[in-house]
C-alpha cells in the first residue's frame, strides 16, 4: 500500500512538474535588446519571453532565458530599440488596401524632378485602359522645388497616358486625356462647392478645385477603373505588409467616401476569413449616401454586430468598433485649408440630421466617432452631443465615443469633452498641409493646432495616427516627428515648443493611446506581461537618434500575436512570403512603398 502511494505521489509531483514548464516554457524569446515596455515607469527591459501570443515576462537576459525550451524561438536583437506595436487610430486601412496596387505614390519622394520622372516612367508602362494615379500622402514643400507640379510638366510627363493626381482633399490635376476619358469640357458643370480651373483663355488647365467641398475630387477617384478581385486581395497583402515593415501592428479604419461596407471591404475580408490578417484591425462604418445616413446605419445595425470579430485566428483582427467619421454630411466641415473655413450654421438640416444618428447610436450602444476640423463646429456639435446625454440620463458618457481631428479646438470644449467621457483621436494633416494653414490662419494660430498638450495635462484619452492614404501618408515616422518636432514634412516649424512632445509622449499616444479609441487599451499598448505580443525591432534608436532622423526609421522585425509578419536585414529570414505584386504594371513593383533614401 504505501508503494501505491509512493507511485501516485510521484506520478503528481512529475505531473505538477510538466505543467509547469508547459506554462514557463517561452515560444519566443528575444535578447541583448533595448525593450521600451511602455509601463506607468517607462521601464525598459534587456529580454522578453512571448508565449501564446502574449507577453510572459520581461528583465534581464539571465532571467528571461531560464525560460527558454526544446522549441524556443530564440532571436537576438543585438542592442536595437523594442517598442510596443504601433497602432493608427485613424487611417484607411481597408480603402488603402484595396487601391495601393494601382497608385504611383509619391510619400516621401524628395524632389519634384523625381516625383515626375516616376509619372513618366509609370505612365510608359500603364496599359490601354488604365490610369496613372497620385492620390494624396505627399505635400509640395516635401519636394526641394517646393512647389506644386504644373499642368505642363504632368502633360509632358504623361502623354496620351490618361492621369490624375490629387493633394489632400484641396485640389486635383487631370491631364489631357483624363479629361477626354472623363468627358470633361469648358461646358461641364463642377459639383456645388468645387471649380474646374479655367486659364485666361477661358481654356481647362486640368486643374480640380474643391472651395471646400471635395466631392469633385471623390468623383475623379470614384470613376478610376478599379482592381479585380484577386488584384485587390494581392493589393491588400501589399499594403498590409508594407505597414508592417513600418513596424505598424494595429490600425483603426475610419471608413471613407466612394468606400461603401459591405461590398469594398472584400479585400481585406477574405484575407480575415482565411485567417491571414498581419495586423490587428476594427473599423468604424461611414455612411455613403448624403440625406440618407440615418436609414443606412438603421441597416447595418440591424444586420451587423459592434464587437464582432471576423478574423478566424486573432484576436481583434478584423473587428466592427461603430459608427463614423463622418456620422451625417451636412456637419462634415471639410479640412482644406486652400479655401474659407466652412460653417456648420450655412447648412439648415445639420444640427437635426447628427441629432438623430447620435441618438440612434446611444440608444443601440455603438460607439461613434465625428470627424471635425475646427473649433466651431466641436463647440456647435458638443451642443448636440450635451442634449442627446441629458435626454438619455447620461446613457452617452457610459459608452466610447471621440472627435477626429480637432486641429483648432479650444481649451473650452476639451473640458466639456471630458466632461462627458469622450476623447479624441489626432492626425499628422498639419504635417502636410501646414503651410497653407499658416496662409491662411496666421503663425500664432498654428502653434496650437492641434493643442495636444493641452489634451493629455486635461486627463483626455488621445490617439494617434495620419489620416493616410489620402490625406497624409499613412508612414507612422512622419507623424512622430511632427509630434516630436512641431514640424512639416516640409520642416517648417508649427507648433510651440510648449506644444510638442517628448518622445516617450508621442510614442504613448501611439500605442496605449490608440488602444483606448477601439477599447482595447487592457490588452495592447505596452510590453507589459500578459498584452499581446505585438511589437517592432526598430532600425534605429527612435528615443536618441537625431530629431530629424526619426522621419527614416523603420522596423527590421514585426511581430503581431507572437508570431513574426515582416523581417528585413539580419532578420530577412523570419520574412513571411508575400506574392508578387500585381497586375504587371502595378507601381508598387517598380518603387516599392515609401521613400526612406
Amino acid at each position: 500500500m504505501k508503494k501505491l502511494i509512493y507511485i501516485i505521489l510521484l506520478g503528481l509531483l512529475i505531473s505538477c512538474g510538466s505543467d509547469k514548464n508547459t506554462t514557463e516554457t517561452a515560444d519566443m524569446i528575444i535578447t541583448n535588446g533595448n525593450i521600451a515596455v511602455m509601463n506607468s515607469k517607462q521601464d525598459f527591459a534587456k529580454a522578453m519571453a512571448v508565449k501564446d501570443g502574449k507577453v510572459l515576462k520581461t528583465g534581464t537576459n539571465k532571467e528571461i532565458l531560464e525560460l527558454k525550451g526544446t522549441a524556443t524561438k530564440v532571436i537576438d536583437a543585438k542592442g536595437k530599440t523594442v517598442i510596443p506595436g504601433l497602432n493608427d487610430s485613424h487611417l484607411h486601412l481597408t480603402r488603402g488596401g484595396r487601391f495601393y496596387n494601382a497608385e504611383l505614390r509619391w510619400d516621401g519622394v524628395k524632389t519634384l524632378k523625381r516625383a515626375l520622372g516616376m509619372l513618366k516612367e509609370q505612365a510608359e508602362r500603364t496599359p490601354e485602359g488604365q490610369w496613372v494615379r497620385v492620390i494624396g500622402g505627399w505635400s509640395p514643400y516635401q519636394f526641394e522645388e517646393n512647389r506644386f507640379p504644373t499642368s505642363e510638366e504632368i502633360e509632358e510627363a504623361t502623354g496620351n497616358v490618361p492621369t490624375f493626381i490629387s493633394f489632400l482633399y484641396s485640389r486635383g490635376w487631370l491631364n489631357k486625356a483624363g479629361l477626354k476619358a472623363r468627358g470633361i469640357d469648358e461646358n461641364t458643370e463642377a459639383p456645388i462647392g468645387s471649380s474646374f480651373e479655367k486659364g485666361a483663355t477661358g481654356k481647362l488647365t486640368g486643374v480640380l478645385l474643391a472651395e471646400p467641398n471635395p466631392t469633385i475630387l471623390y468623383k475623379s477617384i470614384g470613376a478610376l477603373p478599379a482592381l479585380s478581385e484577386s488584384e485587390m486581395v494581392n493589393s491588400t497583402k501589399q499594403f498590409y505588409r508594407e505597414l508592417n515593415s513600418l513596424g505598424i501592428t494595429s490600425g483603426i479604419d475610419a471608413g471613407g467616401g466612394g468606400h461603401k461596407f459591405p461590398n469594398d471591404y472584400s479585400g481585406t475580408k477574405l484575407l480575415a476569413d482565411a485567417g491571414e490578417m498581419p495586423i490587428r484591425l476594427s473599423y468604424y462604418l461611414f455612411p455613403q449616401n448624403k440625406g440618407k445616413e440615418y436609414a443606412e446605419f438603421q441597416e447595418w445595425m440591424a444586420t451587423n454586430e459592434v464587437g464582432h470579430n471576423g478574423e478566424i485566428a486573432l484576436d481583434h483582427g478584423y473587428e466592427l468598433e461603430g459608427g463614423g467619421e463622418f456620422l451625417a454630411w451636412s456637419a462634415g466641415d471639410y479640412e482644406n485649408f486652400l479655401a474659407p473655413q466652412p460653417m456648420l450654421e450655412d447648412r439648415p438640416t445639420w444640427r437635426e440630421d447628427i441629432k438623430k444618428i447620435i441618438r440612434l447610436h446611444v440608444d443601440k450602444g455603438w460607439p461613434f466617432r465625428i470627424h471635425a476640423t475646427y473649433g466651431e463646429s466641436i463647440a456647435n456639435i458638443l451642443d448636440v452631443i450635451e442634449e442627446v446625454n441629458a435626454e438619455t440620463n447620461g446613457k452617452l458618457t457610459a459608452q466610447r465615443w471621440l472627435f477626429d481631428h480637432a486641429e483648432t479646438v479650444k481649451e473650452p470644449e476639451l473640458k466639456r469633452i471630458k466632461a462627458l467621457n469622450g476623447g479624441i483621436a489626432i492626425q499628422a494633416r498639419m504635417a502636410y498641409a501646414g503651410e497653407y494653414f499658416v496662409e491662411r490662419y496666421g503663425a500664432e494660430k498654428a502653434k496650437q493646432a492641434p493643442p495636444v498638450k493641452k489634451m493629455i495635462a486635461l486627463g483626455l484619452p488621445v490617439g494617434a495616427g495620419t489620416d493616410g492614404t489620402r490625406v497624409a501618408s499613412y508612414n507612422p515616422w512622419a507623424s512622430l516627428y511632427w509630434l516630436v518636432s512641431g514640424k512639416t514634412v516640409g520642416d517648417f516649424q508649427l507648433a510651440e515648443e510648449a506644444n510638442r512632445l517628448t518622445r516617450e509622449e508621442a510614442l504613448r499616444l501611439y500605442t496605449k493611446g490608440s488602444a483606448w479609441v477601439s477599447k482595447e487599451e487592457n490588452v495592447k499598448g505596452t510590453l507589459e506581461n500578459g498584452m499581446y505580443a505585438d511589437f517592432a525591432i526598430l532600425s534605429d534608436d527612435y528615443f536618441s537618434v537625431p530629431e530629424k532622423q526619426i522621419k527614416k526609421i523603420k522596423s527590421v522585425l514585426t511581430v503581431v500575436d507572437g508570431k513574426a509578419v515582416y523581417g528585413a536585414d539580419e532578420y530577412k529570414s523570419l520574412n513571411p512570403t508575400l506574392p508578387e505584386a500585381i497586375p504587371n504594371w502595378s507601381p508598387v513593383k517598380y518603387y516599392g512603398g515609401y521613400q526612406n533614401n
